[in-house]
């Protein structure tokens, strides 16, 4: 086990080189990923963590230390005012990232071989060059260009690339440390300057030191440029006696190669770079907090313009495509393959399907053909993996099993305790089976507890629809209802209009399925007003809205009561259910229905139409 050099966390130097254009970044990027090699031995290194919370008290204390500068009406330079001024926003950067961060969150990402950074995540030292090149200015087309050069090189895994963003602020939070660390320290410098030319000058009528006294304290004392620049701009333009201290001054200047001037000209150049640096760090951690990463993500990812090729990959929505891509994640961990050669093996078993199931790439990494996969593969699952595929496998059958078994050790356990105790055969055998019913419940939550945290929910695989439904997806929405009175109705119309606005995109129509209510004849005092109401109101929505593709957007099927002689009364055949399954005879183009006529025409539907969604009269578009 190496230990790491820990060089790279005691420089005080801001993470800044020269400033890449970015047809020059790319190229960097390339030799990077050329240059970058990654080890699986372990290599020790101080925790991301430890250092993320050590920088929070730093940049803690420099943004108090700042605010009380001000209180007292001390000059701070243009950086610290960009720190006192946005400190709620660095705030809310350390928390997000302790949020995003949890423990072993970098565990089974790439570790760099060699290097600085020798230990850490490959993808640290990718942000860490991005970083130092762009002079802490984050622009997402930018970052894309460059990952995408690196890629060129050497892919990323998908847990890198996911890792970008957090690693992005980790690096920027350290840059503005060292920002917050340089305007301390070079505040401590110009009051040591301020007081030292208070000694050469005096203060408020007091008579000021002896000139060689004071200098011959300072003939050994080490100083900084930025004291130094201080010094000289107090003691300029002062009483000609104190000409010998600027003539000292320059002395010990001349000692370093350089004058009064220069350090003058390198020290307002220096502050005015650190001014630029934390400005772009604060714009950065907003750019950073408003980008898109998901979107950013998946135009950067190999495995997905490998799994987008020839399949409907992208037209899935996002929780689909990341069951798909935590599938070639958890493959690539169990096997010698890359995430990249697995999702190119995926899609090549994928072209040789023999149905519609099996050409899409999930059939061989979430479904059927997984296990055959594996074998392919190579792949051997973790030990905790085994746990919950056995049970998978065993069913209702394995969850009854270990129930009786936990309710057998429960009961045991029990027994057990009561023979120690001395009861006698027969009442331990009437305690048993007392015992037998609580045993059994305790068995069930043990085994619920235990199925509940080891087999989660999984989401269903499905379309995003960006564009709307389309014509081979033709939807009909379903709304069954009773035409009980004209506020109801007029509900059931308003809700069907507000399912339209959240659904307008695409080929969708929406029907109300309507029936009049139970009664004690076929015909009812007020039924046909109703009926009238119902047909005006969907007239009404079919002029504000318009055609779809198929024909009218809005719909009305309603039926006639027919007799019931279980129930003895006239009611719409089947109620609820009997409504969907007309519907769905009409749309299979069967004519034999309790659908009646309205305004004269026979009950159609769309043609084409692949699915029903049904809505109870109550549902809320979202």
């Amino acid at each position: 086990m190496a230990s790491q050099d820990a060089s790279v966390w005691e420089s005080t130097e801001l993470i800044r080189a020269e400033l890449f254009s970015a047809e020059r970044l790319e190229q960097h990027a390339e030799s990077l990923a050329a240059a970058q090699r990654v080890t699986a031995k372990r290599i020790t290194v101080r925790p991301l963590a430890a250092r993320l919370r050590d920088n929070g008290r730093v940049l803690l204390e420099a943004y108090r230390d700042t605010a009380k500068a001000i209180a007292e009406g001390r000059a701070i330079t243009p950086a610290a005012e960009w720190l006192v001024d946005n400190y709620h926003v660095i705030e809310e950067q350390i928390r997000q990232i302790g949020d995003d961060m949890p423990p072993g969150y970098y565990r089974q990402l790439p570790k760099l071989a060699d290097g600085p950074l020798a230990g850490y995540p490959r993808v640290f030292g990718v942000a860490w060059a991005f970083v130092a090149h762009t002079d802490s200015r984050f622009d997402a087309p930018l970052l894309c260009r460059f990952l995408r050069a690196y890629q060129r090189v050497q892919p990323l895994t998908i847990g890198e690339l996911w890792a970008v963003a957090i690693t992005l602020r980790i690096v920027l939070v350290e840059n503005l440390r060292r920002a917050a660390e340089r305007i301390a320290s070079g505040r401590a410098a110009r009051q040591q300057a301020d007081w030292l030319a208070d000694r050469f000058i005096g203060l408020e009528g007091s008579a000021h030191e002896p000139l060689a006294d004071v200098l011959e304290e300072w003939n050994d004392v080490p100083f900084s440029t930025t004291f130094a620049v201080q010094l000289l701009q107090r003691l300029r333009d002062q009483d000609p006696k104190v000409t010998p201290a600027l003539t000292w001054l320059e002395g010990r200047l001349a000692e370093r190669n350089t004058t009064a001037d220069a350090v003058v000209r390198d020290e307002h150049h220096r502050q005015g770079a650190s001014n630029v640096t934390v400005r772009n760090v604060i714009t950065g951690m907003r750019a950073i907090s408003a980008v898109d990463w998901a979107d950013l993500f998946e135009s950067v990812s190999l495995v997905d313009s490998v799994l987008c090729t020839g399949t409907q990959f992208k037209q899935m929505d996002f929780p689909t495509r990341d069951r798909y891509r935590r599938a070639v994640e958890e493959l690539a961990r169990g096997c010698r393959h890359t995430e990249l050669e697995i999702a190119q093996l995926a899609l090549l078993q994928a072209s040789a399907g023999s149905s519609a199931r099996e050409r899409d790439p999930g059939f061989a990494l979430l479904a059927a053909g997984r296990r055959a996969f594996e074998q392919t593969l190579g792949f051997r699952a973790p030990l905790h993996a085994w746990v919950a595929r056995i049970s998978a496998q065993a069913g209702i059958r394995g969850y009854i099993g270990s129930i009786t078994l936990a309710a057998s050790g429960v009961l045991a356990l029990a027994i057990a305790a009561l023979v120690s105790a001395g009861i006698d055969t027969w009442h331990l055998s009437a305690l048993a089976l007392l015992g037998f019913i609580p045993a059994v419940d305790a068995a069930m939550a043990l085994v619920n507890s235990s199925v509940a945290s080891r087999v989660g929910a999984k989401t269903l695989p499905a379309l995003e629809l960006k564009s709307g439904v389309p014509a081979e997806l033709r939807t009909l929405v379903a709304v069954p209802i009773l035409l009980t009175s004209r506020e109801t109705l007029l509900q059931s119309l308003e809700t069907l209009e507000i399912h339209h606005l959240a659904s307008q995109d695409g080929d969708i129509y929406f029907a109300l399925l309507s029936d009049w209510t139970d009664a004690d004849s076929e015909h009812v005092a007020g039924d046909h007003e109703l009926l009238d109401e119902a047909v005006a109101g969907i007239a009404d929505l079919n002029l504000r809205y318009g055609p779809g593709p198929a024909g009218a957007r809005f719909l009305l099927m309603h039926r006639r009561r027919v007799w019931n002689p279980v129930q003895r009364q006239w009611l719409g055949w089947e109620r609820k259910r009997g409504k969907l399954h007309e519907l769905n005879q009409l749309l299979r183009g069967e004519v034999n229905t309790s659908f009646v006529a309205i305004a004269g025409q026979p009950p159609s539907v769309p043609l084409g139409v692949r699915y029903v969604v049904t809505l109870d009269a109550d549902t809320v578009a979202a």
